[in-house]
């Protein structure tokens, strides 16, 4: 009989990402749904009808994925996310730095595959910028001033940092009771606000939303279930098949950029394989640009002027910078990080969204000053 190692399981795991970020594709072109247009609805119209979107998703995401873990099929303490250690600095910085550029490079990373697989050459452009970005962030220039200024500012808790142990701890209460309990409550809290406006109650925006809290769920139980190995064969050791941290992952679009662009330059490489984050990266643009197809709305669109131009790449840095900083985007820590209820997911997502309002304070003001 075959064992079953990591390698093996590698190709499951990828074209699981794959399927997952095509839906995710698919879904997110048609329903408009983007977390930089949600904020400027709010800020320029005072609409919150995309803000529904993103905050519906992070219900669906949050109780789908405690859930899993109340019934012991994933581990979140297996992920990066909730650990004893709060980095805080990392996630206020990270988060800004993210929200500011993910504004001026017109959306944030999901929303530039999304562009790209449409046509728009700009999002080719912010997506090279953001990868080699977030590589050096990674591994390089940007990585050592990471780790010597802003990953040491950090509190380092007792145990986990989930607001669910948190609240075990204070209370002396049950452990699974307190995060399945909490995250029963907050999703029903933000499933209520969402669902009491009547434009966020027609089946477009509602099940979309569904659907895209639901990729975030299937993707904890792909890395952390089907590709978790509690011994690999080959090298004795806890494994988690086909992820580039070695730990359980779900849907986030920074640093699989930079893994992406590098297994491009690396290809003959054997060593290299295509993990959950890359196909899940390739997933998202290939669902997106099927869509466009189908309904022909595929279009090449390139830079309208030098300010245009520079803007986006300004933008693709700050992106691939504050995503690594602060361990995620507005999927990776806007759904996937905040699934966990881990306080530094908070912290981070505040941190994007008041980055975001910055820069679309900054870009009213330069235009109130030009014309």
């Amino acid at each position: 009989m075959n064992e079953v190692s990591a390698a093996t399981l590698a190709p499951t795991v990828a074209w699981s990402a794959f399927a997952l970020a095509f839906v995710f594709g698919v879904t997110a072109q048609r329903s408009n749904f983007c977390t930089m247009g949600a904020v400027s609805d709010i800020v320029n119209i005072g609409d919150w009808t995309r803000m529904r979107m993103w905050l519906m998703a992070i219900a669906v995401a949050l109780l789908g994925t405690q859930i899993l873990h109340f019934a012991g099929l994933i581990d979140l303490t297996k992920s990066i996310y909730i650990g004893p250690k709060v980095t805080i600095l990392s996630g206020v910085g990270g988060g800004l730095a993210f929200g500011f550029g993910m504004t001026l490079a017109s959306g944030c990373s999901s929303k530039t595959l999304l562009r790209l697989g449409s046509g728009n050459l700009k999002s080719l452009v912010v997506f090279i910028v953001l990868g080699v970005s977030a590589y050096m962030t990674l591994k390089g220039l940007f990585g050592v001033w990471r780790t010597a200024f802003l990953d040491p500012a950090a509190l380092t808790l007792a145990g986990p940092q989930d607001i669910g142990a948190l609240a075990a701890r204070i209370l002396g209460i049950d452990l699974g009771a307190a995060r399945i309990g909490l995250a029963l409550l907050i999703a029903a809290l933000i499933i209520g606000f969402c669902v009491s406006h009547r434009d966020f109650r027609s089946a477009e925006p509602f099940i979309s939303s569904i659907v895209i809290g639901a990729m975030v769920v299937g993707g904890w139980y792909v890395t952390g279930h089907i590709g978790y190995l509690p011994e690999d064969p080959k090298t004795l050791e806890e494994a988690f098949a086909g992820t580039n941290s070695g730990r359980m992952e779900s849907l986030s679009f920074v640093a699989p950029a930079a893994y992406t662009l590098e297994l491009l330059m690396m290809w003959s490489d054997k060593s290299r394989i295509v993990t959950f984050g890359v196909a899940s990266t390739l997933g998202v643009v290939a669902g997106s640009f099927a869509y466009s197809v189908v309904t022909r709305t595929f279009r090449l669109e390139g830079f309208r002027d030098a300010e245009d131009t520079a803007n986006h790449i300004v933008g693709g840095v700050l992106m691939g910078f504050g995503g690594v900083t602060g361990l995620g985007c507005t999927v990776g820590q806007g759904l996937t990080g905040i699934s966990t209820l881990a306080l530094g997911s908070i912290v981070t997502v505040l941190s994007i969204i008041a980055g975001s309002v910055l820069a679309f304070r900054y870009q009213n003001w330069r235009l109130e000053n030009t014309t």
